[in-house]
């Protein structure tokens, strides 16, 4: 685990370097948007630096729906996700204008019945494409002593995720225009981040740019109507549910 770790953070130390750089000259402006796009830009670095790693696999079955599975080793992943955690922490306590577009929610469990069925929004057409092919097309089963592990990593890691897209970028979007086109542009432009990804990082091309806008416009909406907790909920679900090719 500990070369593993080594080595993805190795991989990913000279852009997030220059990234931080450039973070570091931009506290002093007024408008967060410009800090808020590079820490997206540094997000799309360090989850696209899984692939070639081997830290996730992803494919699609008959052309049509994308699936995905994680490193093996789950003292890696749990590793990973608290990590993120760390992360997001550190991001919204060193800057008082990121903390401030934060909206302020406590968990209930209207959210939590909201997460979830946005993530069954979100998943629930591939899942079912999916489903008509042999686990053995769509990667593979996963141990169910493997499940929890995948679901911390999954909540944990987009958790950042929709606290930069939703809670950042979507609350500042919202005041520069309107809130829904502010969720269209979070959602949209989500979808959009994932371009490298689906066509230099793998060829999984349409499918997988079809399914993140999709899944960022269910939970752009979601936050904005009823929240950040939701969004983050039905993202990681959702995430976690392809993961394991399970229904949730």
């Amino acid at each position: 685990m500990l070369t593993d770790l080594l080595g993805y953070l190795l991989r990913i130390a000279p852009g997030l370097t220059l990234v931080t750089g450039c973070l570091l000259l931009t506290r002093r402006q007024r408008d967060p948007l410009l800090s808020i796009v590079l820490l997206i830009l540094g997000f799309v670095l360090i989850r696209d630096a899984m692939t070639p790693l081997g830290l996730w696999r992803l494919g699609t079955v008959g052309g049509l729906a994308p699936w995905l599975r994680f490193s093996t080793d789950t003292a890696l992943l749990a590793a990973l996700g608290v990590a993120t955690l760390a992360l997001t922490a550190t991001v919204l306590a060193g800057d008082r204008r990121l903390r401030a577009l934060v909206p302020r929610q406590r968990p209930d469990l209207a959210g939590v019945g909201l997460g979830i069925a946005g993530a069954a929004l979100a998943a629930g057409p591939v899942l079912a494409i999916a489903s008509h092919w042999p686990p053995v097309d769509r990667g593979g089963t996963v141990a169910h002593s493997a499940i929890p592990v995948i679901l911390f990593f999954c909540l944990a890691g987009n958790l950042f995720e929709e606290v930069l897209f939703r809670g950042l970028l979507q609350s500042r979007l919202a005041q520069l225009t309107s809130p829904v086109r502010a969720a269209l542009l979070s959602g949209l432009f989500f979808g959009a981040c994932h371009s490298f990804l689906a066509s230099t990082v793998t060829d999984l091309g349409w499918p997988l740019l079809a399914f993140t806008a999709w899944e960022g416009l269910v939970c752009a909406f979601l936050r904005l109507r009823h929240g950040l907790t939701p969004a983050v909920l039905a993202h990681g679900l959702a995430i976690a549910a392809l993961a394991t090719g399970l229904p949730w």
